[in-house]
């Protein structure tokens, strides 16, 4: 994280709209699901959104083309919208669940409550409430962690980075401990970056999907 996280925190703090409106990709382009078939809901922010990327580059739609190759039917539901915090997934997470009667939930949300300084006792109730909601719908859930920068200071990094894994033992839910993994502690890791040293590349998404699979893997195979 070192190589990548080089900016002060003012200049992070301000680089917080680069997760704003743009570039998501939000559940209305998803496709209905055929009755029996899984459907994966990915509740993120601008990490799974898309954001400044031209449309299908992402991870999640790759994960799409993944499961078509792999002919594992499944439906994926991208609810990703860039500058989400956990609050306002947990906000709109009732009627997604709803609307698309997931099989699946994986949730990638936190980065931008770390970016905003929220309290991060309110980012682990909020996933913790949702993964609960998702579960007690009869879905199987995968919580994706993400890590803050050095510069935010030990002690905030390892307790924002244990966040993910508490909820996902509260719940023994699946977990990805750091989604941007072989990214951002990459040798080259600014060549894997957009200009705002926040969104990784196209080149990146499918490494960021590489380590995402082996989890939602295996509880595709759970069915």
């Amino acid at each position: 994280m070192e190589r990548l996280f080089v900016l002060k925190r003012r200049d992070f703090i301000l680089s917080a709209a680069a997760f704003g409106s743009a570039g998501a990709w939000t559940a209305s382009h998803a496709q209905a699901a055929a009755p029996g078939k899984p459907v994966i809901l990915v509740l993120g922010d601008s990490l799974s959104a898309e954001y400044g990327l031209k449309r299908g580059e992402g991870w999640v739609p790759l994960l799409e083309k993944r499961l078509a190759q792999q002919k594992i039917p499944a439906t994926v539901v991208n609810a990703s919208i860039s500058g989400d915090t956990s609050s306002g997934g947990r906000a709109r997470f009732a009627s997604l669940l709803a609307q698309h009667k997931p099989s699946h939930v994986v949730v990638e949300l936190g980065a931008n409550d770390a970016l905003r300084g929220l309290p991060l006792q309110n980012t682990e109730d909020n996933l913790l409430q949702i993964t609960k909601a998702a579960q007690a719908a009869g879905a199987k859930v995968l919580i994706v962690g993400i890590q803050v920068p050095p510069n935010y200071g030990g002690d905030y990094t390892r307790r924002f980075e244990a966040v993910f894994g508490k909820v996902a033992s509260a719940t023994k839910a699946a977990l990805v401990p750091f989604l941007l993994k072989g990214v951002a502690d990459a040798p080259d890791a600014l060549a894997l970056f957009q200009a705002d040293r926040i969104h990784p590349t196209a080149a990146a998404q499918p490494q960021l999907l590489d380590n995402v699979w082996p989890e939602l893997r295996k509880l595709l195979a759970a069915r």
